[in-house]
């Protein structure tokens, strides 16, 4: 049934008047839920309310928000830019409460971050710690996701703030992003293998190995195989370097990991060599939700990350400039 809205004049005082935060609430909740019926009992409220609250929006608006189907809503052009303003406002209420509580309670709240494996275990494991115990305060909540999906989220709104490595394909659409720190991407061979007396090896060294991809390195290799005129093909295709190094010791293959993941594994049995590409510098940043500045908790964890990581950065460098 395709509901006819009466078009006008959207009015900027009229929706300051007519339309309240909760029916704002219900509108977001609406697109996430892809049901009316859903949100309403998402928000609480009977369907019928629900409905009517956002017919209410849509005439205030002159344009139809939501796209209706036989397999729920989504938004309309028009709906997805109300979306985004939405979320922004959400965002900056959210801001505001934790600002007024720092003035008058000091920093305290919530603090939600989204970061992969290979992020979370060897740095930001240890800095939430630390942030923890400065401010006992704050309740930080972690999510462990695949490095492609971490801007988006962000994006989304579904975290704070997000920590990610650097790839050709990310999108970042939606996210404004702060430098943190880099670190190295290393060869692994097997034991006695014929590279393992080289110094450093390039990637078509390896193309021609059973060359093991970690899930976040797959883009990297299929990148790199194209520039070498072939197609990236591998038997073995892994979530993490840790699993990926595991299947080196156990002789079936090579692959390429972050050298920081090298502290949280056993290496008697394998050898790390230097790999000499220029796309070997690992580069990560934070993300965090674009045009929205970042509640204080978010800003004091980012200050801690942004001190931390200067040192880190300048350690890469100095290690690339002695290797020269």
């Amino acid at each position: 049934m395709i509901r006819e809205v009466r078009m006008g004049t959207f009015n900027r005082l009229h929706l300051i008047r007519q339309v309240d935060l909760f029916t704002l609430r219900l509108f977001l909740s609406a697109i996430e839920e892809r049901q009316i019926g859903l949100a309403a009992v998402r928000e609480n409220i009977a369907p019928s309310t629900a409905t009517k609250r956002i017919q209410v929006l849509e005439d205030i608006a002159g344009v139809e928000l939501l796209e209706r189907g036989p397999k729920g809503v989504v938004p309309s052009p028009a709906g997805a830019v109300l979306e985004r303003y939405v979320r922004s406002i959400f965002g900056s209420l959210d801001a505001m409460r934790s600002e007024i509580a720092a003035i008058t309670e000091g920093v305290q709240g919530e603090l939600s971050i989204v970061s992969a494996r290979t992020i979370v275990v060897p740095f930001l494991a240890s800095e939430i710690g630390a942030f923890s115990r400065e401010y006992p305060r704050v309740e930080v909540g972690l999510h462990e996701t695949e490095n492609v999906h971490i801007a988006r989220q962000v994006a989304r709104g579904d975290a704070d703030l997000g920590v990610f490595a650097s790839a050709c394909d990310l999108d970042l659409d939606g996210v404004d992003v702060i430098p943190y720190r880099e670190d190295r991407l290393v060869a692994v061979v097997p034991p006695g293998h014929p590279l393992g007396a080289e110094t450093a090896v390039t990637f078509q060294d390896l193309a021609s190995e059973r060359l093991i991809a970690p899930l976040a390195m797959v883009g990297a290799f299929r990148a790199a195989a194209k520039r070498l005129g072939g197609e990236f093909r591998s038997p073995h295709r892994v979530r993490s370097g840790e699993v990926a190094i595991g299947l080196v010791d156990a002789g079936l293959g090579v692959t390429v990991v972050p050298e920081c993941l090298l502290d949280h594994v056993p290496l008697a049995r394998v050898a790390v060599l230097r790999f000499d590409e220029s796309w070997a510098i690992r580069r990560i940043h934070i993300a965090t939700p674009s045009g929205r500045a970042p509640s204080p908790v978010a800003r004091a964890f980012i200050q801690q990350l942004a001190a931390r990581g200067e040192g880190a950065v300048e350690a890469i460098e100095e290690s690339a400039a002695a290797s020269i």
